[in-house]
């Protein structure tokens, strides 16, 4: 109910009289005019006109980012272990937010909390920002009575995801960088320069080689059919990313394939063994149950194979097995994860010797990611090269085959 409230409140402005007569306008946030209007004869003020407010150029709301969310919850463990209360921790986390969307968010929170609900109860309803990981290591701190101390390593948690995130992000962009640039200037050649020497051999009188024809009709198919081209690739996004969102079967073989592209393959099973530790890690020494853990770190995995596999870890663990036997099954961890976490769980440290694991793979990662640019910057410059350099060939080679006649 809360967060459809939020989504539901318009500003509107008006125009009115207050109780001397005079006429004054304003703007107010409501639900509805019929609310604005009550509102306003509340506080004194007969409304004449009340209409939903438009912006023809306005500022576009910012959206809540998972940046945003992480930095929410690093301001809550500071405020907390500084000894504030936890309304009065909302409530100045909401007015010096910067971001509308996060201020009405946490007011939202305050509000629920205020009204006798916990955090964990007050988070749950707005499942789209905070996830059951989330709100059930804020359950888990409410209940030992250690809140500050859980939001700490949900702070330190977040942070270290999203930085994860970025790495991962990062090197999904290079490869696609290159595609793109390659995409650009190949087009803008076949649009812009291969029509310029089409209409030159025109005059030559002779047969073109077949390597030159090939660019030619490329080029031609290109000026009348650019549109459909721009179709086709658009519809061909549209429809990975919808059959991506919809079906679990696609998104296993795409995330099969990417964890064999070399070294991107690389860098994604690092990033998911480091996500796989760093939430375990939290939710262990939060003093969630190992079954309750690995359900929540399965749910988190970030990719469907490990998200499968975490789940069957789950349901041996719930028998007896060791966390480190059951990653040693399902055959899909590196050895020596498995060995780091088999000696944690023999010294009575899982949740110290799992965030030492995450450590070393998030190190892995940022290696791998500062490798794959160093490799894909020449690589660009390589490949544009090529393509240019095809394209030159083909347009030159007419003329090289006439100076030869002569």
């Amino acid at each position: 109910m809360a967060e459809s409230a939020l989504t539901k409140e318009t500003v509107f402005q008006w125009e009115g009289r207050d109780r001397k007569g005079s006429r004054i306008k304003g703007e107010s946030p409501g639900a509805s005019p019929a609310m604005v209007k009550a509102m306003l004869r509340k506080q004194g003020i007969t409304p004449v006109t009340v209409r939903k407010k438009t912006q023809l150029f306005g500022k576009r709301k910012k959206r809540i980012k998972s940046g945003d969310i992480a930095m929410f919850s690093r301001q809550m463990a500071t405020m907390m272990s500084s000894g504030v209360p936890l309304v009065q921790s909302l409530e100045l986390i909401s007015k010096g937010n910067e971001n509308s969307s996060m201020r009405e968010l946490v007011e939202s929170i305050r509000q629920e909390i205020q009204g006798g609900a916990t955090l964990a109860e007050a988070l749950g309803k707005h499942p789209k920002y905070f996830d059951e990981l989330f709100t059930n290591l804020v359950d888990a701190g409410e209940r030992s009575g250690a809140l500050e101390t859980v939001l700490a390593k949900i702070a330190t948690y977040k942070e270290k995801t999203e930085a994860i995130k970025a790495k991962v992000k990062k090197a999904m962009y290079y490869p696609t960088a290159v595609i793109c640039v390659a995409i650009i200037v190949t087009g803008i050649l076949l649009y812009f320069v291969v029509p310029e020497f089409q209409s030159l051999f025109q005059g030559f009188g002779a047969s073109l080689p077949a390597f030159t024809l090939l660019v030619i009709h490329l080029s031609e198919f290109v000026q009348h059919a650019w549109w459909i081209m721009v179709l086709v690739m658009v519809g061909g996004i549209y429809g990975f990313v919808q059959i991506h969102r919809r079906s679990r079967k696609f998104r296993r073989t795409i995330d099969r394939l990417l964890l064999q592209v070399p070294i991107v393959g690389d860098i994604l099973d690092k990033a998911a063994v480091a996500r796989f530790a760093r939430t375990l890690a939290t939710m262990f020494s939060a003093g969630v149950p190992l079954v309750d853990a690995l359900d929540s770190v399965g749910h988190a995995a970030g990719n469907i194979l490990y998200e499968e596999a975490i789940l069957q870890m789950r349901d041996q663990v719930a028998t007896g097995q060791s966390v480190s036997l059951t990653m040693q099954q399902v055959a899909l961890f590196p050895s020596m994860a498995v060995q780091m976490v088999a000696i944690g769980e023999e010294a009575g440290a899982l949740d110290n010797m799992c965030s030492k694991v995450a450590d070393f793979y998030e190190d892995e990662v940022d290696n791998k990611v500062d490798s794959l640019s160093t490799l894909l910057e020449p690589m660009i410059m390589v490949i544009i090269g090529i393509l240019v350099g095809s394209l030159v060939i083909a347009m030159y080679l007419p003329i090289f085959k006439l100076g030869s006649v002569v």
